[in-house]
């Protein structure tokens, strides 16, 4: 698997996600296996204005070695100058966010949006292509919703402007996350275009990983809600695809472990008032399926301090063993 000049070991990927995939939770998913990650997604205005809060959104880890900074926005010109902003984090690739379903993105001509509109999205990809000298991608959808099915259409334009790669999430705008992917879309667009082309869209384990595979014909996959709470899916998938051996399930204490391990991490690089706030979220992901988890998902949505996060893991670990 290779975009232009970069060569990747393995194909499992892990998908930008807003408010969620930030440094700490990058960096502990390349620790067990991801082959490369992506920021959260930075508007090109606020980038461009020197918004501060991007510079920390950029910010890659020590352990990404292979990394994307991901921009989103309507305006050729501005997308170009950001992304030569981008150029100061060092990231391996400039990706451009055309497939994000949020209003607040989506309905002010980002995102998902873009999909309504082809030619626009062509042209700033020309435009960030031209201005900066690393790899060019886009994470598209389906389409807007089930009236304007155009992935293939889409991937076409941003080809012939120069995009290096295109990860499609196979479904369309309107149906968010909801329902099924569309195998079929994903694998039409790999069969349209002549770069690599990454699916994306309910991939939880090494066996949907495969069946992504099989059924797309894609170059690699990418995951993104399947990995919240559970950062080992990229070496379960690793194992299956190169080696076809199964690797077991975390113990309830290796779970525990590394989410305490994923929350310290946060800590360190915003500081514990934040990280805990943070912490709400994921601890939610982590403790899904266990013996009382309700109960301690309730109690871990008003984490205040580390501590408090220690007193109910070790609960945890001692009503489940």
């Amino acid at each position: 698997m290779k975009i232009k000049n970069i060569e990747f070991d393995d194909i499992a990927f892990l998908a930008p996600m807003a408010g969620v995939a930030d440094k700490a939770f990058r960096e502990l998913c390349v620790r067990f296996g991801a082959a490369y990650t992506v920021t959260e997604m930075v508007s090109s205005k606020g980038l461009t204005m020197g918004d501060k809060k991007s510079a920390l959104l950029l910010t890659l880890g020590d352990e990404e070695k292979t990394a994307g900074a991901q921009i989103f926005g309507d305006n050729p010109e501005i997308m170009a100058e950001a992304a030569v902003k981008c150029l100061q984090y060092k990231p391996q690739i400039i990706d451009i966010n055309m497939g994000c379903p949020a209003p607040k993105v989506a309905m002010n001509g980002g995102g998902a949006s873009l999909m309504k509109n082809p030619q626009l999205a062509g042209e700033i990809v020309k435009a960030v292509s031209s201005d900066v000298d690393i790899p060019v991608t886009a994470k598209i959808r389906k389409g807007w919703d089930k009236n304007s099915i155009n992935a293939v259409q889409m991937a076409e334009i941003l080809e012939k402007n120069g995009a290096a790669a295109i990860a499609v999430h196979g479904r369309t705008r309107k149906e968010m996350y909801s329902g099924s992917v569309d195998y079929e879309i994903i694998k039409a667009v790999k069969a349209a275009v002549g770069i690599p082309v990454i699916g994306n869209g309910d991939v939880v384990d090494a066996q949907s990983a495969a069946v992504m595979l099989e059924k797309t014909n894609c170059d690699a996959v990418m995951i993104g809600r399947g990995a919240l709470g559970n950062p080992w899916v990229f070496q379960q998938i690793n194992a299956y695809l190169n080696d076809c051996t199964v690797v077991p399930l975390p113990t309830l204490t290796e779970k525990m472990t590394v989410m305490l391990q994923h929350i310290k991490k946060i800590i360190e690089y915003k500081g514990e008032y934040t990280a805990m706030r943070e912490a709400r979220h994921h601890a939610a992901y982590y403790t899904k399926g266990l013996r009382g988890g309700a109960k301690f998902r309730a109690e871990m949505g008003s984490l205040e301090s580390l501590e408090q996060l220690e007193e109910i893991t070790y609960r945890i670990i001692k009503e489940n063993v």
